[in-house]
């Protein structure tokens, strides 16, 4: 009887556990760029997992893309693990991998926050401009933003 029901068991474990690891936990994030003044350079993404590096220091992002500028722009970042995630982007007009800014230190190209949070004095907080990546896709629109 215990045999019988230990076997019993151990198949219904056989089976539950392939459905357990076929179980994701990673999605798809896309990214869709809109407000972008000239079409010409590129737009670049930057994903943070966390305050550290963000916004500006690309190195620190968990994943980092420049793709062509379009009228509307559009990347995906594949097999994201879930949780929360900030997005930082710029309109690289001239191609030098970098936001040019003006001697005040204020951008000369467009750029722009997941979330879309207003900007007034400085870039906002990871926790402003976090979302959360959980499901088969997640979206997230922004907005450029020009001075």
């Amino acid at each position: 009887m215990q045999k019988t029901m230990f076997a019993a068991l151990a198949a219904l474990v056989g089976v539950m556990t392939p459905t357990m690891t076929q179980a994701s936990s990673t999605g798809n994030l896309r990214i869709v760029v809109d407000g972008i003044r000239q079409q010409q350079g590129q737009v670049c993404v930057s994903l943070f997992a966390g305050s550290q590096g963000f916004p500006d220091r690309s190195d620190r992002a968990v994943r980092a893309q420049c793709v062509p500028a379009g009228k509307r722009t559009a990347l995906t970042f594949r097999n994201v693990a879930f949780g929360n995630y900030a997005i930082a982007v710029y309109h690289d007009r001239n191609g030098n991998g970098k936001l040019d800014r003006n001697f005040l230190g204020i951008p000369s190209e467009g750029f722009g926050f997941s979330r879309n949070p207003v900007i007034r004095t400085g870039a906002p907080r990871f926790g402003e401009a976090a979302v959360f990546v959980a499901g088969t896709e997640t979206i997230a629109q922004i907005q450029l933003q020009y001075f």
